[in-house]
C-alpha cells in the first residue's frame, strides 16, 4: 500500500480552484432575489465585524489607523451593497427599439489579489463584486496580513453559504507564496484576476495568460487655485493626508499653491494638525523616507509622530501631517514622488500655467492616469485642469484620497482604481460590479417583425442549493503536485494515471450533480 505525504501548498491552491470551478457554475444559475440575499448577508457581515479586523489589520501588518480602516471595512461592506443593490447584473435585459437581447454571463471564477495596506477592506470588496455577479471567488491576501484576511474570508464564505450560496463560492489561498500565486494566476481554472498592489505584482498578473484587471501606482497633486475656498481646501487636503496614515493610492502626495494664496494656505494647514518642517528637517526626512532613493517600505502607514522621531524632528502633540518644502517637481527629486505615510510636498507656483506644468510633471510617469485633487471656483480652470492632465478622476473641493475612491463623491465606489492607457491598464474606470460580467447579445434582423414583450416574461429558473460532493471526492490518494505539468502523480503500475484519474473525478461530478438534478453540466 503506498504512504502518502502531506499534500503540497500547490496541490492544496489546485483542490480551491477545481471547487470555486464547482461553484461558480452552479452559482452562475442563480436567480436575482438569491444573490441579493446573499451579497447582503456577506455586506452584514463585513458591517458586523469591521471594528473586529481594523484592529486585527493594524496590530497584524504593524501600520495604518484603526479607525479609519473600521470606516472603509463599513463603506466597502454595507457600502457597496447600498450602492449597488438597485443594479441588476442577474437578469436578462430586452432593447423592443434595436431588437436585441442582453443576457448576462458571470466571468466565472475570479482570482483577487488583496494588499497589506486596505487588506480586509478589499477582502470585502473583491467578495462583494464577484458574488453580485454570480462569480466564485479565490482570495489571496498579501502575506503581511495573511492571519486577518484568512479569518475575514472564512466569515464571508460562511455567510454566503448559510444565506444559500454554493459551498465554496469564496475561498482563500492559505498559503500564498509567490510559487503558488503564480501557479494560480496562470491556471486554466481562473477566468480574470483582480489585482491591487505593487507594480510588480500588478505586472504579473498581466504576463499571466489569463484576462487581468489591474490598477497603477498614484502620485497625486492637489492644486489649490487662488479662487480655492482655503479653510475648505486645507481641512479637505489635511484630513485625506491623515487618512489611515496614507495607505490609500488616491491621496495627496503633494500640494500646488498659487503664490496669491500659498501663505494663507500654510496657516490653514497648520491649524488642521500639519507641521512645517525647516529645511534642515525637510532634508533629514528624506534620508529616512528614501535612503539610496529608494523608498523605504517601513515608513508605509506610520504616523506623523512616529515619522518625526525617526528623522529628529520634534513635532507638537497630535501632528498629523508633516509638511515639506519642494526645491523643485521632477522624478529625480524623491520628496516629489509618490508618499505612502503622511508626508505632504508643498509648492508654491507663480500662476495657473506654472500649477498645470508642476501637475504634469507630478504625473507623467508615476501617476499617469491615476488622479489630481483641484481647489478651485472657476469653472474655466476646473476643466482646464480635468482635461490637460493625463489623469482619469479629478475630485473638485473634496479630499483626493476618499473622493477618488469615490466614497466622498458620486464617482463608484471602490479599492480598484483604473488607470487606463494613461498607466497602462486594461480598465479606466473605478472598478466596479460590471467588469466582473459580460453581456450576450440576441440580434434579431432590422426588418423581423417580433413581438419583444414575448421575451419580457420569460423567467430563469430556480435557483438550485446543491453542496460540493466532498464525500464522494477523496483528495488523499495523491501524495503530491506537479507545479511544472499541473498533473497529479501516479502510485505504482495499478495507478490511475492523471489524465484518467481526472476523467474519474469529472465522471463521478457529473453522476452526482445528474442525481440532484442541476440542469446545467458543470464545468471541470
Amino acid at each position: 500500500m503506498p504512504i502518502h505525504s502531506q499534500p503540497t501548498p500547490i496541490f492544496q491552491a489546485t483542490r480551491v480552484v477545481n471547487r470555486a470551478r464547482w461553484a461558480g457554475s452552479v452559482y452562475a444559475n442563480f436567480r436575482r432575489d438569491d444573490v441579493l440575499r446573499i451579497v447582503k448577508a456577506v455586506a452584514e457581515v463585513g458591517e458586523e465585524t469591521a471594528r473586529y479586523y481594523a484592529d486585527w489589520a493594524v496590530e497584524e501588518t504593524g501600520f495604518g489607523n484603526a479607525d479609519h480602516k473600521e470606516l472603509k471595512n463599513r463603506l466597502c461592506s454595507e457600502g457597496i451593497y447600498e450602492y449597488y443593490k438597485d443594479h441588476d447584473f442577474t437578469r436578462h435585459r430586452v432593447d423592443h427599439k434595436r431588437k436585441v437581447i442582453e443576457i448576462p454571463r458571470p466571468a466565472g471564477v475570479v482570482f483577487a489579489l488583496t494588499p497589506s495596506t486596505n487588506p480586509v477592506c478589499s477582502v470585502f470588496f473583491k467578495a462583494l463584486l464577484a458574488l453580485m455577479t454570480r462569480n466564485a471567488i479565490v482570495i489571496s491576501p498579501h502575506p503581511a496580513a495573511r492571519e486577518c484576511c484568512s479569518d475575514a474570508a472564512h466569515k464571508i464564505a460562511e455567510a454566503a453559504e448559510n444565506a444559500g450560496a454554493p459551498d465554496g463560492v469564496v475561498q482563500v489561498v492559505e498559503n500564498p507564496t509567490l510559487e503558488v500565486i503564480n501557479g494560480i494566476m496562470s491556471s486554466d481554472g481562473i477566468d480574470v484576476i483582480l489585482a491591487t498592489g505593487g507594480t510588480p505584482m500588478v505586472r504579473a498578473a498581466y504576463s499571466s495568460g489569463n484576462p487581468a484587471l489591474g490598477v497603477g501606482p498614484g502620485n497625486c497633486p492637489a492644486y489649490v487655485d487662488k479662487t480655492a475656498d482655503i479653510e475648505l481646501a486645507a481641512k479637505c487636503i489635511a484630513n485625506s493626508k491623515a487618512f489611515d496614515n496614507s495607505v490609500l493610492c488616491t491621496n495627496e502626495s503633494a500640494v500646488i499653491a498659487h503664490k496669491d494664496i500659498s501663505s494663507d494656505l500654510v496657516i490653514a494647514l497648520k491649524k488642521e494638525g500639519c507641521y512645517l518642517c525647516t529645511d534642515e528637517e525637510r532634508d533629514r526626512l528624506s534620508e529616512v523616507l528614501f535612503p539610496e532613493g529608494k523608498f523605504d517600505a517601513t515608513v508605509i502607514g506610520q504616523s506623523a509622530e512616529w515619522i518625526a522621531e525617526r528623522a529628529r524632528i520634534r513635532v507638537p502633540q497630535n501632528t498629523r501631517v508633516l509638511l515639506v518644502n519642494l526645491e523643485r517637481i521632477g522624478d529625480d527629486y524623491v520628496l516629489s514622488r509618490e508618499k505612502l505615510c503622511p508626508v505632504l510636498g508643498f509648492y508654491e507656483v507663480a500662476g495657473r500655467d506654472a500649477a498645470m506644468k508642476s501637475c504634469n510633471a507630478m504625473t507623467r510617469k508615476m501617476g499617469s492616469g491615476h488622479s489630481a485633487a483641484i481647489h478651485c471656483k472657476d469653472p474655466q480652470m476646473i476643466l482646464r485642469f480635468g482635461t490637460e492632465l493625463a489623469v482619469l478622476r479629478t475630485p473638485v473641493n473634496a479630499p483626493c484620497s476618499t473622493g477618488a475612491s469615490g466614497f466622498d463623491t458620486n464617482l463608484a465606489p471602490t479599492m480598484t482604481v483604473g488607470t487606463g492607457f494613461f498607466g497602462r491598464s486594461s480598465v479606466a474606470d473605478n472598478v466596479g460590479p460590471h467588469h466582473l460580467v459580460q453581456w450576450s447579445k440576441i440580434a434579431f434582423s432590422k426588418e423581423s417583425e417580433i413581438d419583444m414583450n414575448e421575451y419580457e416574461l420569460i423567467e430563469s429558473q430556480p435557483t438550485p442549493k446543491v453542496r460540493y460532493p466532498d464525500e464522494v471526492i477523496d483528495y488523499s490518494f495523491a501524495d503530491g503536485f506537479d507545479s511544472q505539468t499541473s498533473g497529479l502523480h501516479s502510485h505504482g503500475n495499478n495507478a490511475l494515471t492523471g489524465e484518467d484519474l481526472r476523467a474519474e473525478i469529472h465522471k463521478i461530478i457529473l453522476e452526482e450533480i445528474r442525481s440532484l438534478h442541476l440542469v446545467r453540466e458543470t464545468r471541470y
